[in-house]
């Protein structure tokens, strides 16, 4: 069995109490429960928090919620609170600011750990799409958007905010948008191995570019990569927030 747990924290440095903007006439949070509990291999969605503010929205619209530690450094680590109480096979770690994460990418990322026994850590990752500006915000030049190289087995040789792989010799085909692959923000764990990796302390290359997965890659754990059906934009500042009001009116959701 699999569940969902979305790590909501209230502070935020670059865009404060995001979890809880509510210009949709949703709060945030709600918009990313209701997109994880589509999917249909999940059988439970639950928020992690460490602020009541949080814990109170979440009763309102009807979730699910736990309150957690305030003292943890990664959204890892709190999911890993809440799966310590829990008997279920997988974790799922849903980033708490993807309110258009696709639940087919949630599927897919379940249907990767109940197929492969030997997967004790997965992801996913899509080609970035053709229409993708070459460069500037949102390309694969963009260091906000993750990149990941893979292995013929389709496991992380490495994340990077950097363009990798790098284009060194263009000379016999120049390189598409689609060449690089776009990493998602969610994760699946066997539920002990997560609670193995909260333990471990941050590593010096996760350090250098401020991405948690790399702690578990120098540390010797492998990262199963699925690949995604669509793309899905976090939101880390007001204007990414503000472009997602815009799109959210612009489908007509209700």
């Amino acid at each position: 069995m699999a569940i969902a747990v979305i790590p909501a924290r209230y502070g935020s440095t670059r865009f404060a109490a995001k979890m809880l903007a509510d210009r949709t006439g949703r709060p945030l949070v709600q918009h990313v429960y209701e997109q994880a509990a589509r999917a249909r291999r999940i059988t439970r969605t639950i928020i992690a928090t460490d602020d009541p503010r949080i814990m109170e929205a979440v009763t309102r619209f009807g979730g699910e919620a736990v309150m957690t530690s305030a003292d943890h450094q990664s959204g890892t680590d709190r999911v890993a609170e809440v799966a310590a109480g829990q008997h279920d096979t997988i974790v799922l770690n849903v980033q708490g600011d993807e309110p258009e994460m696709d639940p087919d990418n949630i599927d897919r990322l379940v249907a990767l750990l109940e197929s492969d026994a030997g997967c004790r850590i997965g992801t996913v990752a899509v080609p970035f799409p053709d229409d993708r500006p070459d460069s500037g915000s949102g390309s694969p030049a963009d260091p906000n958007c993750v990149k990941v190289v893979c292995d013929a087995r389709g496991r992380a040789l490495y994340f990077s905010r950097a363009l990798i792989p790098f284009p060194r010799d263009t000379a016999g085909r120049p390189p598409r948008v689609g060449d690089w692959l776009l990493h998602l923000g969610i994760y699946g764990f066997r539920r002990d191995t997560l609670l193995e990796l909260a333990r471990l302390k941050p590593s010096r290359i996760e350090q250098v570019e401020r991405l948690e997965q790399l702690r578990w890659l120098e540390n010797g754990y492998s990262v199963s990569v699925a690949i995604g059906s669509r793309p899905s934009a976090g939101i880390d500042t007001p204007d990414d927030y503000e472009a997602f009001v815009n799109r959210w009116r612009a489908a007509g959701s209700k």
